[in-house]
């Protein structure tokens, strides 16, 4: 995982509310136990027609959208089944956070843990991404703040978390990292 410590990106908007793991990332695609090629399936039953051909207004598929990092959601992304695949998919597509009103627990989660991360803003900063799709934003982990349009919104994000972003490492990166403080506690408690 690479260290994450800020994101400076134009927006994509899809605005849709309850954006489920399964539209994310559609379960006939959890085939693979690893994170390469499952962004070519994001959105799949969204982007591509039944040929697959790309459906040209879809907003991933629009030209002016390419390269975007940071993906304006609806409320209650990414709600449904837990599946590692959907931040995955996002991340392999080159999504690096997703910034919605409210993101489910399990989805928020997941991207914690895998390096995509989850911005919660209030309605009137989240109405104002909705409305200016492309807009550019600037997303700073250390002081855990969005700035747009000449304003920093701060969000929620844990220490633990933020720290394990910033350093590029997972939960398991951390406790390895721990290795020498550990044998020393277990040595003194044997």
């Amino acid at each position: 995982m690479e260290p994450i410590r800020q994101i400076r990106s134009r927006t994509v908007v899809l605005a849709n509310d309850d954006i489920d793991t399964d539209q994310i990332i559609p379960a006939r695609f959890l085939t693979t136990t690893t994170k390469e090629g499952l962004g070519k399936n994001l959105f799949a039953d969204w982007r591509y027609e039944k040929d697959g051909r790309e459906r040209p207004e879809f907003a991933l598929n629009r030209p002016e959208n390419r390269g975007a990092a940071v993906l304006i959601g609806g409320n209650n992304f990414g709600c449904g089944s837990s599946r590692e695949h959907a931040p995955w998919a996002l991340l392999d597509f080159g999504i690096r956070a997703v910034v919605s009103t409210e993101i489910a627990d399990i989805f928020r989660s997941n991207s914690l843990k895998n390096g995509l991360v989850p911005v919660i803003v209030d309605a009137a900063s989240h109405r104002w991404l909705v409305e200016n799709p492309g807009a550019h934003v600037f997303i700073d982990l250390a002081s855990a703040t969005l700035e747009m349009n000449d304003k920093r919104v701060p969000f929620p994000i844990d220490r633990f978390s933020r720290y394990c972003l910033m350093n590029g490492i997972d939960q398991l990166g951390f406790l390895l990292d721990q290795d020498a403080a550990i044998r020393r506690y277990e040595q003194a408690h044997a």
